[in-house]
């Protein structure tokens, strides 16, 4: 791919947190030819390995292994850079963001937004509070949770949703006290009108993730494990092909696309140094936002919502044989704890057709954001990766205090998944959060919703976890769970020299400090993709 070969370097006079087990300091390194050469503990009169090494004086800064978002939809992330924020406090504030993009945006042509929540507004916006503001466009915005979609008439108009549609399996149409559609679209309803607007071509999504990529990097991300389409696994070749990836990717696919990627001898393990093939993709429920998780019991003051289940356990296990078949093993997103008894019990009833097929990587439960304190230890005895996402929890707080009650006793439970033995990866759902990994990790050690008054209490403390278990979630453990071994995720001996460097340690501050930590400087590869030293 590289035409000429990285420069070699010598970085000493640091505090290198290793993140292996074996050896976890160091205080200089070596990289030659885009991987580690060596690791040392010096001493101050300890001359330059190599007179032929640029070195490089840190300062006594800190050095660890690039960071790795684990649950990240980079396609979606990069085109919504683009798409109106409608994250605001209240429905007027997202109407005047939508008028305004109506004004600049050509008659006829679509316009997309992202991030509203229902639930900070009280109530949700209608199809006439839409209409209002958009008489010559087409308008479509997504929920904050990805799970809900809110139209205005035309858009509806233009792809043949009227009040007689059928809901379509796993989705829902609301409509209101006299049979209307409300505009506003839940699960895989939301379908019937993304499928319908025009795709970018692969060039162009490409750029837009060339943009996002550059973002990531600067927070220190140097490694994701991806839930989009296709599409986006073109545009990612495209940037490999032209030298221009800087993340190391492992790639899920989802359940539509299996059959089109097998056609095109697309399988599960299979990859290089940059691009992997992942998991099956599959869903067993909707969202806490708008109460579509799948509960054991209803939500306070919803008795009888049990939010939606997407499959039940006889299709999950025939689809799950299916993709096991295939090679492909699963990662299933699941919410409610519903739905979470439902995938362990299917992946428990699954051990008897693994045995007879060698997967590439332990299935994976996506989010687990409410288990039944009986099946609390499952993952751990069924050997799943638990990919949970910290910064979820300061962000859902008030809702699930209100629809789970004392049930959150056991949400995002991430000390004790790993108290019980599971691998516990930590990523960013973006773009339903922020991808900023240092937001995910005050998350996971401080539990402090936005807005808490200092000395208030941690929102479920028993569930924080330490700095170094945060990072070790964010680095080392990300990379066994996708068999990158060694190779990223620590720095050792013949690892790719994928690393960060900080001004302060990230395991001797306190948990409100980690919000605003920035990297100094990034290197991919060997390469520096962004310095400030």
């Amino acid at each position: 791919m590289r035409a000429t070969s990285p420069r070699q370097y010598f970085l000493s006079n640091a505090h290198i947190l290793t993140m292996n087990s074996r050896r976890p300091y160091a205080s200089s390194l070596q990289i030659q030819a885009g991987r580690i050469h060596s690791l040392r503990l010096d001493t101050p009169d300890e001359r330059l390995p190599n007179p032929g090494l640029e070195h490089i004086d840190l300062g006594g800064r800190t050095i660890l292994p690039g960071l790795c978002d684990a649950h990240i939809h980079i396609e979606k992330y990069a085109l919504m850079l683009d798409q109106v924020d409608c994250e605001t406090a209240s429905v007027r504030e997202c109407l005047l963001r939508v008028e305004s993009r109506c004004r600049e945006t050509p008659p006829g042509s679509w316009v997309l937004g992202h991030g509203w929540n229902q639930n900070d507004w009280g109530a949700y916006g209608t199809l006439h509070d839409l209409d209002a503001v958009s008489h010559d466009h087409p308008v479509f915005l997504t929920a904050k949770s990805l799970h809900a979609g809110w139209a205005n008439s035309r858009a509806l108009e233009v792809c043949g949703v009227s009040a007689a549609s059928l809901d379509p399996p796993g989705g829902k149409l609301q409509h209101d006290d006299r049979g209307q559609l409300t505009g506003i679209l839940f699960e895989e309803a939301v379908s019937l009108i993304t499928t319908k607007i025009p795709k970018p071509a692969k060039t162009d999504i490409a750029r837009k993730i060339l943009e996002a990529q550059a973002e990531l990097n600067k927070w220190g991300i140097t490694a994701i494990h991806d839930f989009d389409g296709l599409s986006c696994l073109n545009a990612l070749e495209e940037l490999k092909q032209a030298d221009r990836l800087r993340l190391r990717v492992l790639k899920h696919i989802r359940k539509k696309d299996l059959e089109a990627s097998l056609d095109a001898g697309i399988r599960s393990g299979t990859g290089d140094d940059w691009i992997r093939i992942g998991h099956l993709k599959l869903f067993a429920d909707g969202a806490l936002g708008p109460r579509t998780a799948a509960m054991l019991r209803g939500y306070e003051g919803e008795v009888d919502n049990l939010g939606m289940l997407q499959f039940d356990l006889e299709e999950l296990v025939q689809l799950g044989s299916q993709s096991i078949q295939a090679g492909y093993p699963l990662a299933i997103h699941a919410i409610g704890d519903r739905a979470n008894r439902l995938v362990l019990d299917v992946f428990e009833k699954l051990k008897d057709h693994e045995q007879s097929r060698d997967l590439p990587y332990p299935h994976r439960l996506e989010h687990a954001q409410l288990l039944h304190p009986d099946d609390i230890k499952r993952p751990s005895r069924l050997g799943i990766t638990m990919s949970m996402q910290p910064i979820h929890a300061i962000s859902d707080q008030a809702m699930a205090d209100r629809y789970w009650g004392a049930r959150v006793r056991w949400s995002y439970a991430w000390n004790t998944q790993f108290k019980s033995g599971a691998r516990v990866i930590f990523g960013s759902d973006a773009p339903v959060e922020s991808p900023n990994p240092w937001l995910g990790l005050n998350a996971a050690t401080a539990r402090m919703p936005p807005g808490s008054e200092t000395g208030a209490p941690a929102w479920v403390a028993e569930e924080r976890v330490s700095p170094m278990q945060a990072l070790l979630a964010y680095t080392t453990l990300p990379a066994k769970s996708a068999n990158w071994g060694s190779s990223i995720g620590q720095l050792v001996e013949g690892a790719f020299a994928d690393l960060i460097v900080l001004d302060q340690d990230p395991t001797g501050i306190e948990p409100e400090e980690l919000k605003r930590v920035q990297p100094c400087g990034v290197m991919i590869n060997g390469e520096w993709i962004y310095r400030e030293f």
